[in-house]
């Protein structure tokens, strides 16, 4: 792969080659799961801060993107365990969606929503406001970015009717899918 684009930005530390052929050799491990899939560009940022190393790793892959933190006291353990947490969501995703795809359970467990849940406040305050690019994706492509990001719930288009449409966790475990009607 070696048309990989990787980007490794430096707070508070001195990126050097060696730690940038570092990152370059790790996030390796992580691309050989996706043969011929369309990555973007790969972003790792490395911050010292009060004596701890971060790095944050984001892998945008087909749309999807994969993303991973770790802190350490030393930066090349947490480059470790980032791309070793990257790997585990990667493995976790890649068998759940084909068993899905291949049993073909998808199109059933999409259940629509009864009632919005009932709020008990009379007053709802916003606290934050996020805006952010919807992008046109497969149903099941929306499930998997919402479990990689760790959310119970996902804004997408929909790739088939170029809706608008989220897709949420349920309490049993299952997936609902929220369409607009006009």
């Amino acid at each position: 792969m070696g048309n990989m684009a990787i980007t490794v930005r430096g707070k508070n530390i001195d990126v050097t080659p060696a730690l940038k052929d570092y990152v370059a050799k790790r996030v390796g491990k992580i691309t050989k799961y996706f043969d011929g899939a369309s990555m973007g560009e790969i972003t790792a940022i490395l911050t010292v801060s009060k004596g701890r190393h971060i790095v944050e790793v984001t892998v945008p892959i087909n749309g999807i993107l994969l993303r991973g933190e770790e802190a350490t006291s030393d930066m090349y353990a947490s480059i470790d365990l980032v791309i070793e947490k990257l790997e585990k969501q990667i493995e976790k995703y890649k068998t759940k969606l084909a068993r899905k795809l291949k049993s073909g359970s998808f199109k059933t467990e999409f259940i629509p929503a009864t009632g919005a849940a009932a709020a008990n406040d009379d007053e709802f305050s916003i606290v934050k406001t996020k805006r952010f690019a919807v992008k046109p994706m497969a149903v099941d492509e929306a499930v998997m970015q919402m479990n990689l990001i760790n959310h119970d719930f996902y804004v997408f288009a929909n790739a088939d009717t170029e809706e608008v449409n989220v897709v949420y966790r349920r309490k049993d475990g299952r997936y609902g899918l929220i369409e607009p009607e006009f």
